[in-house]
């Protein structure tokens, strides 16, 4: 039986990070924790974009046009859906994650979804470095492991 797991590879490949500037505060801890777990791994900046977006809806049409370059093995869409006062967050949160995975599918690249959804700013702040770990960080290794695994897939 053949074991296929994430393994080493050489850090050299472009990685894109897709990041909405609503909540900037919850996102640009999760976008540094993200460049700072690839840069650990021995990625260097030249191989890193990372590109803007106003808020998560506009996430996927992004995503989707970085894959149709086909200069990424990898795209990170992060992000920070936080509850409000009306059912807006479902919306959002549906139509983002059901876009991401299209454009993983049709695309055939990994879209690491790091885009958080919780029901208050303290929920996401325990996401970004406090009690559960830090999701950018997370999202990182999961974009590296992908590509070691789909290589070895061919």
């Amino acid at each position: 039986m053949r074991k296929i797991q994430a393994e080493d590879i050489k850090p050299t490949f472009d990685i894109a990070i897709v990041v909405s500037r609503f909540n900037i505060e919850i996102t640009e801890a999760l976008c540094g924790g993200a460049v700072q777990r690839l840069r650990e791994l021995g990625f260097k900046n030249e191989c890193i974009d990372v590109v803007w977006v106003p808020g998560a809806v506009e996430i996927p049409i992004t995503a989707q046009r970085l894959a149709k370059t086909k200069k990424y093995e990898v795209i990170i869409v992060l992000g920070a859906v936080i509850q409000g006062e009306t059912v807006h967050m479902d919306y959002v949160c549906e139509q983002v994650s059901q876009g991401c995975q299209r454009i993983m599918l049709d695309y055939e690249i990994p879209v690491i979804f790091g885009v958080l959804t919780t029901l208050n700013e303290d929920q996401a702040r325990e996401r970004v470095g406090g009690s559960h770990g830090h999701k950018g960080r997370d999202a990182a290794d999961a974009a590296y492991e992908m590509v070691s695994v789909l290589r070895q897939i061919g």
